[in-house]
């Protein structure tokens, strides 16, 4: 009885220790990619600023095969949003900010994760015959001490798939 007593305290302590030091990290990942389009802005802008568009470049349009997509009446700038139903999770996007000269900014929730706000930035380059994109994600991490440590692996988890999908939209905004 003694021995358990021990081991409950012990524990008890151990993750008040685990939960105090995870107090110093931040409770906020983010998520940068950058990139050169050889393509006008206006062109860039329209396959970021329309959700329809975003099937051909984003990786996380379809995160789930069996999923299903709905888009609102106008898939197009400010109040545009589609969601998904699949097997593995439900979510939806929605874009809260369009600007020509200055990109796409969004929300995305999705089903038992913290929401996400990012955005994708346009910039036209000095000689403007190109378009310099700057794709960031923010995530709300809170106060546990599990969501914490997938904050310091935001970078490898969602930072490989950003880059696929930068590498996309500058594959299909080149061949236009």
């Amino acid at each position: 009885m003694r021995f358990v007593k021990l081991l409950s305290i012990s524990a008890f302590i151990f993750g008040g220790l685990i939960f105090l030091l995870s107090l110093i990290f931040p409770s906020t990942a983010v998520v940068e990619r950058t990139g050169v389009i050889q393509a006008p802005v206006d062109s860039v802008y329209k396959h970021i600023n329309n959700l329809r568009e975003w099937e051909s470049w984003n990786p996380w349009t379809r995160p789930d095969t069996t999923a299903t997509l709905v888009y609102a009446a106008n898939p197009v700038g400010v109040g545009a949003w589609y969601s998904w139903e699949g097997q593995l999770n439900k979510g939806k996007v929605t874009i809260t900010g369009s600007d020509r000269d200055k990109g796409v900014h969004y929300t995305m929730d999705i089903q038992h994760m913290r929401p996400v706000k990012g955005g994708i930035e346009v910039k036209a380059t000095v000689d403007g015959k190109a378009t310099a994109i700057f794709w960031h994600m923010e995530i709300k991490l809170g106060l546990a001490p599990w969501w914490k440590l997938r904050g310091f692996l935001s970078d490898r988890i969602y930072g490989p798939s950003m880059d696929q999908g930068l590498t996309e939209l500058s594959r299909i905004c080149e061949k236009r």
